[in-house]
């Protein structure tokens, strides 16, 4: 779970449920996919969490060898692979607002020499949302097949297919009331958010020998998607109990390519062991969007009467984007006497930009060549503990007529990893800033490159298995974002919207031993904080503090059989996660979900 990571915080548009919402030290994090990037998830598509391995959070600018990114860090997804060996597992789940859910992952050899093998993945979802008039439906089916043709060789391709049909939230309410997550008030028959998506994914590894291997990673991505929904906007006074609404609506869809290729070469000389790196990338993006604004009927909250949906003219806005980036990088690791450890890294994007605006039949066009370092140092002082330092750039792709954003970073730490028992702590401070801040003039309602913003901070993580039967995960985070400069001059000195300045969460698990005919059982329960943060750079408004409790229950029914029971928000601690400007967004309520899992 992300909250659960030092320096991360989600949630901050509260049930706007269109996205996935998170920032990393206080800047938005771009994703990636098996190293290759797919983009802001802003904007972008929700990634189902069972199609992958493990979730990984890189913290830091680091453009040098994955590509876009925001100076805080970004987020990696693994996919999930062909195995070696037989295995599998299938399981249902059921729970809050009519949440009913099956799943299956499996897979063989398909040659007795394990030369070929397959994995077959798929979830099925039928579930409504907490707020009245919602449904949260999904299909997901992934499938992947490896050939190793030798031991120096594995080719895996992978297909897979996303269907979601789903609402884009509550609508939010008026400003300060207080009414149940469950109250609706956008439009029953105008609210959908609705994604297909196919993706193929292929992976290519070769081991010359001597030290020298070849990696190569490609995607193809074909994406449909559109939302509509009403949504409270204005506040209300003098006792009116009538909100101002307005439609939105958008419709969009692209077709995405990216490949990457490197050759990674390790030798050793004298006491010094050194790990070259040298790839290239290459993203051909194309899509079209189309934007829908009108205003709503008012309702009455005392009294809902639903209106129905929009009868647009016409999208306000209407563009088709074309995107092709080539890149090229290197990277070059130095280990002197297994204790000191240097870094550098080179890279330089060539971006190709065009968008048609398809309502003024106008065409823009921009060449960008953008050039990013990393550098790092890395001293082992004992086996168990070791300090580094770094310096790392970041750049975004920019907006056609615009500027790029870029961003820097320092940061220093140290690590320590005792051998008496499994455990982790790390203790990290740093000096991001971020240039070239893209904004709207209010004026022109264009967007203009203008700004500059800090965030500096420290990072404390601790992970322990203490004895045989109880392990925990601890972090701590300290931000303070500051609006170095800004183009409309009132925001200077003023903290980055949706970013707290302290963030604490604690996991503890304990273990009970199965006796007789009683399996193990596992209890976990957690903790996460975050203080107050601003819903815009005005710093006019802000949440409350808040505090919210996870659990987790799982009992071992048999070998191969387990019950799960999970609890977010135990508590259910409400409060408002965004608002303040025309409309209140509470935080996710409680949710409570049992699941049989069975396993072979």
């Amino acid at each position: 779970m992300l909250d659960y990571t030092a320096g991360v915080n989600t949630g901050f548009y509260g049930s706007d449920d269109r996205f996935d919402y998170y920032k990393i030290r206080g800047f938005d994090a771009y994703t990636y996919r098996d190293g290759l990037p797919v983009g802001s998830p802003f904007g972008g598509v929700r990634e189902e969490p069972f199609a992958f391995e493990r979730i990984e959070v890189l913290k830091g600018a680091d453009s040098t060898v994955y590509g876009v990114s925001d100076p805080g860090g970004t987020v990696n997804f693994v996919s999930k692979t062909p195995r070696r060996e037989r295995f599998g597992e299938a399981y249902i789940s059921g729970g809050s607002f009519d949440h009913a859910e099956v799943g299956f992952d499996f897979g063989d050899n398909i040659t007795a020499d394990d030369t070929l093998s397959y994995r077959l993945t798929g979830k099925f979802q039928n579930s409504d949302a907490e707020y009245d008039y919602s449904n949260d439906d999904e299909t997901f089916i992934m499938g992947g097949i490896t050939w190793r043709p030798s031991d120096a060789t594995t080719m895996t391709l992978i297909y897979d297919y996303l269907d979601t049909d789903g609402t884009p939230g509550g609508g939010g309410h008026p400003l300060g009331s207080d009414f149940d997550r469950s109250f609706f008030l956008g439009e029953p028959d105008y609210n959908y958010n609705d994604v297909t998506r196919n993706t193929v994914t292929w992976m290519f590894d070769h081991d010359f020998g001597s030290g020298l291997t070849f990696s190569s990673r490609a995607r193809y991505t074909d994406t449909d998607k559109g939302f509509g929904y009403a949504y409270v906007y204005e506040p209300v006074y003098d006792g009116n109990t009538i909100a101002d609404r307005y439609y939105f609506g958008n419709a969009s869809s692209y077709n995405d390519f990216v490949i990457d290729a490197h050759f990674q070469y390790d030798t050793s000389f004298a006491n010094i062991d050194s790990r070259t790196l040298a790839g290239l990338q290459y993203n051909d993006y194309s899509g079209s969007n189309d934007a829908y604004y009108d205003f709503a009927p008012g309702i009455d909250w005392t009294n809902p009467v639903y209106s129905g949906g929009p009868d647009y003219a016409g999208p306000y806005a209407s563009t088709d984007n074309d995107q092709k980036t080539t890149s090229l990088y290197v990277q070059q690791e130095l280990t002197f006497a297994e204790k000191l450890i240097a870094t550098v890294g080179l890279r330089n994007d060539w971006l190709d930009l065009e968008q048609v605006d398809n309502l003024s039949a106008t065409t823009t066009t921009g060449d960008y060549s953008e050039f990013t370092a990393r550098a790092g140092l890395t001293y082992k002082i004992t086996d168990e503990v070791s300090t580094y330092a770094s310096y790392a750039q970041s750049v975004a792709p920019p907006t056609l007529g615009i500027e790029p954003e870029r961003g820097e970073q320092y940061e220093i730490g140290v690590k320590y990893a005792p051998l008496a028992f499994p455990a982790m702590f790390s203790a990290a401070v740093y000096d991001l800033t971020k240039d070239n801040i893209t904004v709207t003039n209010p004026v022109t309602s264009r967007q203009e490159t203008i700004g500059k913003s800090r965030v500096r901070g420290v990072d404390l993580e601790a992970k322990a298995e203490l004895m045989d039967n109880i392990s925990f995960t601890a972090a701590y985070s300290y931000m303070m974002s500051d609006i170095v400069e800004n183009g409309t001059g009132g925001n200077v000195g003023n903290q980055l919207s949706f970013v707290p300045n302290n963030i604490a969460s604690l996991w503890v698990d304990y273990t009970l031993e199965g006796e007789g005919q009683r399996g193990d059982m596992t209890f976990g329960l957690g903790a996460h904080y975050q203080s107050s943060y601003y819903f815009g750079e005005d710093n006019a408004i802000k949440s409350d503090p808040n505090i919210t409790f996870d659990a987790a229950f799982t009992y071992q029914v048999a070998e191969n059989t387990t019950f799960q029971l999970n609890a977010t928000n135990l508590f259910n601690e409400k409060h408002v996660a965004y608002g303040g400007y025309g409309a209140d967004w509470y935080n996710s309520g409680r949710a409570v979900y049992a699941t049989l899992r069975q396993t072979w």
